[in-house]
């Protein structure tokens, strides 16, 4: 992750992906060495590594993993067609070779020899139980529907009861072929198949484990670089080296463990007495360490910001949910309040994420900044909002995790928002990380302090969020001129890449200039002490949020 953190520093920008979507490629950012094997020279130093998490991993089931704790660890235990290298190309996985027809509506996909942990052979049969499961209105899978449905053929109708699980677009040719029939032309579905959804499930396991399945270390299968062997909830869990994965030789480590740490300062305390070997840094930190030789800056494409629930009266105004954004100062909230590289978010679609097809023009450049700090028109849209509610003082409640930096960050929310709009009272609601996740998915909240990745390298990733009744919508925002536009750059302009993206501009702007449905704050960045000795780890934009797959430990 070093060689990147000067770079970083001098330009105070995030994770670099700019190769085009529909090639599957991403550039990530931050790497502590090439992920290449043969830069690992044999070492006699115990291949053995100790990390941290911020919370408990609430599912290790592909088809249920929503958070990025479980696809961190399920993405190191299992593997799906492909996964991703150090600049966030796809490598082969279990798919040794992939191709497309001409009217971009059938991939098939060629099987290398490979085992589960169990013993079993990973077949194409694995991917077709995984994905019908995925999509099974009596599973109950939040992304299934969501990332199979209006890409694989019929996945919408089955997720709604509409249609027999066997009349989904994929099928098993024999053991080694897998074809996939999509409802349209989806220029980056090759890089969908990285996502955790998109892994096989060995069929004859998980229906012998039952409900147990994927929920406690002795109830999970792997045909990844790591398998997990230890998992006590609450605490951590180890995995170790998967001796059956197909390109063990390239795995050097023996074990990793990770220790739920939610608190920055326990972490620094175990990392100085060697109980560590990464951990988190916050603001308090960064300035302690920042000449040392095992700080490091882990930049990601991650977006914070807030979600307005506009069930109710008072976010459903859309001068309040203005004011709102706009009486929130982002640099001062990375500069000081978290001061770990972060940026402030000018948009929906990170800054150096996907650039515009025919040229290198960043989209965010393209865009302009839609989000601003501004406390005098904050306040001329909140004085609207009341005089049209009849309201002189309002109450609204604000969700976030409970862990130490969320703290801070949501004690500056709330301060900002007091001080700025006159009359306002926020409650926070410091939650753990399981029971945020529970209540997005329920709408349970008023304010929600947020947070997206991307699941593949494309603007839709993130625009798509918000169509009506969308499965990541969760806050009762509608548009029917929002909708029609996401449709038009994913439908009529899907093999028009200069058209596409230009809707997706117009889009940007509707859902944040006009609408104001959501308030980006702040583009993520990871501050962290992380042992120089441990090399070969990245970040990725799209898998795990560290790839171990290629790790070693030097001397």
């Amino acid at each position: 992750m070093r060689k990147h953190r000067t770079l970083w520093l001098m330009l105070t920008l995030m994770l670099s992906l700019v190769l085009a979507a529909c090639s599957g490629g991403d550039s990530d950012g931050s790497s502590s060495d090439s992920n290449d094997s043969s830069s690992d020279s044999e070492s006699s130093a115990a291949q053995e590594i100790t990390v941290t998490a911020k919370s408990e991993i609430p599912s290790m089931d592909p088809s249920l993993i929503t958070d990025t704790v479980g696809f961190q660890w399920a993405g190191e235990t299992t593997e799906g067609l492909y996964r991703l290298g150090e600049n966030s190309e796809l490598k082969e996985g279990m798919a040794k070779e992939g191709s497309v027809s001409e009217d971009g509506l059938t991939w098939t996909f060629k099987l290398r020899d490979a085992n589960w942990s169990n013993g079993d052979p990973v077949t194409a049969g694995d991917f077709v139980y995984a994905w019908r499961r995925a999509v099974d209105p009596e599973v109950g899978s939040e992304y299934g529907p969501y990332f199979l449905g209006g890409v694989v053929k019929n996945a919408t109708e089955i997720s709604q009861g509409k249609k027999d699980l066997e009349e989904l677009g994929v099928k098993a040719v024999d053991d080694h072929t897998l074809e996939v029939n999509l409802e349209k032309p989806v220029p980056y579905f090759k890089s969908m198949t990285v996502f955790i959804t998109f892994m096989p499930i060995n069929k004859k396991y998980a229906e012998e484990q039952g409900d147990k399945f994927a929920s406690e270390a002795a109830n999970t299968i792997s045909n990844g670089p790591f398998k997990m062997t230890e998992w006590n909830h609450g605490e951590g869990w180890t995995i170790e080296k998967n001796e059956d994965y197909w390109d063990a030789d390239s795995v050097k480590l023996d074990k990793i463990h990770a220790k739920v740490i939610k608190e920055i300062s326990t972490g620094v305390n175990l990392y100085e007495s060697g109980e560590l070997d990464q951990t988190e840094l916050n603001a308090e930190f960064v300035d302690q360490y920042s000449a040392s030789e095992d700080f490091d800056v882990a930049e990601k494409p991650y977006l914070y910001f807030f979600k307005f629930n506009q069930e109710n009266e008072v976010l459903a105004n859309v001068d309040a949910r203005k004011a709102i954004s706009m009486a929130i100062d982002r640099q001062s909230l990375v500069d000081v309040i978290l001061n770990d590289g972060s940026i402030p978010a000018e948009g929906y679609v990170p800054s150096n994420f996907v650039s515009m097809p025919g040229s290198e023009k960043d989209f965010r450049d393209a865009q302009g900044p839609l989000v601003t700090y501004d406390t005098d028109k904050a306040k001329e849209h909140w004085q609207k909002a009341k005089d049209a509610l009849g309201k002189d003082s309002i109450t609204l409640e604000l969700l976030g995790d409970d862990t130490g930096t969320s703290k801070n960050v949501l004690a500056y929310y709330k301060d900002q928002l007091e001080s700025n709009l006159d009359g306002l009272t926020i409650k926070l609601a410091e939650v753990p990380f399981k029971e945020r996740v529970r209540r997005d998915q329920e709408s349970e909240f008023e304010i929600e302090a947020a947070t997206w990745g991307p699941d593949y390298v494309d603007a839709n990733t993130y625009l798509n969020m918000y169509l009506t009744d969308g499965q990541n919508n969760n806050m009762n925002y509608s548009s029917k001129e929002y909708d029609a536009l996401i449709h038009k750059a994913n439908d009529e302009y899907a093999q028009d890449p200069e058209k596409r993206y230009a809707t997706f501009l117009e889009a940007e702007k509707l859902l944040l200039e006009e609408d104001a449905a959501v308030a980006p704050i702040y583009q993520d960045a990871k501050a962290q002490l992380f042992r120089p000795s441990i090399k070969g780890v990245f970040t990725t934009a799209t898998g795990p949020e560290f790839e171990f797959k290629w790790a070693h430990v030097e001397e």
